[in-house]
């Protein structure tokens, strides 16, 4: 069966070790320990990365990793980083480590393909271990703004077999934004499984992108969601989702499983508020429950099933992260991992604001007409 399986389709790396990180703060000392930790290579690929104090740690952090004699890698994307000065990846140049823009854009690619993003948040160190989720390189991710400045954010980090793939597909990105082409030319190569065993999480790479045929990224969203028995528990900062997603949770629904969405009452893109608003009143008759997170600008891209299996990464639950960016999902089947998860967003949802549908009925014409509007560009937002 696995000399049969395609491969560019997901497979399960067992007996690895994750952990998770709910706040900034948690994740960046981490983040940083590990690169001062470094031996051989880091490899990092980041769709934002600020010109701030955040910013400036990075730099210094991989100068000396550097100079202790490390290999570094940086794929970052050109447009995710247009705000950034140029001074500053010169630095890091200047420094030792070899970087590269992903998508800078070029007439020889096309113009659909200046629509492209690499949109994923990922750095290996030493082959032994990988940090991913939804943190960008900056203050703001960090949790060093004001409270309503900040954003809520959720990252984690995996030992085990799983490394291995994600290596490979980041070496898959260099190689093709260097020969001008960031579409793999090959399938993904999977690295073959060895006999350690650093924990009891199985881990599935999900790794999604505009050079597929079909969206691995949404698939994997609602392959979990039908197989939902008690509970579902979703966060995501831009709820674009589609008829197909939508079916799929009302589905759930009337199967008597729960289902919790936290969103952002705030956002750093306004207009995808408005967005993902339109979806409300149907999932709200539905029976799923919807809450608006105001403390803090939402963030965490997450899914949770039956409170042991997540959905965790970039990607976010819109047409944008299923169809034209380069994402990372992992899907994390760990009783343990899962049980903080849920710990964590039902804090979160206890603390937010419930959206009723009587009082999401009752929005002004205005904002109707505007959600109308909005919608005729839905898809590329």
């Amino acid at each position: 069966m696995n000399r049969l399986r395609p491969l560019e389709l997901p497979v399960t790396h067992r007996h690895n070790s994750v952990e998770l990180f709910h706040g900034g703060r948690q994740f960046f000392e981490a983040f940083f320990s590990a690169i001062r930790s470094a031996e051989q290579t880091i490899l990092l690929e980041y769709y934002i990365i600020h010109n701030d104090h955040i910013g400036m740690c990075l730099v210094q952090e991989l100068a000396a990793a550097v100079q202790r004699g490390v290999s570094v890698k940086l794929i970052y994307d050109y447009i995710g980083c247009l705000e950034t000065p140029a001074s500053y990846f010169k630095k890091l140049s200047l420094h030792g480590i070899e970087l590269i823009p992903f998508n800078v854009p070029s007439f020889k690619r096309g113009f659909t393909w200046f629509d492209k993003r690499d949109h994923r948040k990922m750095m290996i160190v030493d082959d032994a271990l990988a940090f991913l989720g939804g943190f960008n390189i900056g203050e703001a991710y960090a949790g060093c703004m004001d409270e309503k400045q900040n954003f809520r954010d959720l990252g984690f980090s995996i030992r085990g077999d799983a490394v291995c793939e994600l290596k490979t597909i980041f070496h898959e990105t260099w190689h093709g934004e260097m020969d001008g082409n960031a579409a793999p030319a090959a399938p993904v190569r999977r690295p073959q499984q060895n006999a350690i065993k650093v924990g009891d999480a199985a881990v599935n790479i999900i790794s999604g992108g505009p050079h597929q045929r079909r969206s691995y990224i949404r698939e994997v969203f609602q392959v979990n969601i039908a197989s939902a028995a008690e509970e579902i528990l979703i966060a995501t900062p831009y709820f674009v989702p589609g008829p197909r997603i939508i079916r799929s949770l009302l589905r759930a629904i009337r199967r008597g499983v729960r289902v919790r969405l936290l969103l952002p009452a705030r956002s750093d893109v306004p207009l995808m508020l408005l967005l993902g608003r339109i979806s409300y009143a149907t999932l709200l008759r539905g029976g799923v429950e919807i809450f608006e997170l105001e403390r803090e600008i939402l963030h965490a891209k997450v899914m949770l099933i039956d409170a042991e299996r997540a959905v965790i990464g970039s990607a976010n639950l819109d047409q944008r992260s299923f169809h034209r960016n380069f994402e990372i999902n992992c899907m994390v089947d760990n009783v343990q991992f899962g049980g903080q998860i849920r710990e964590l967003l039902l804090e979160e949802i206890n603390a937010a604001h419930v959206v009723e549908l009587d009082a999401h009925e009752r929005r002004g014409v205005l904002i109707r007409f505007m959600e109308r509007v909005i919608n005729l560009f839905g898809w590329f937002l």
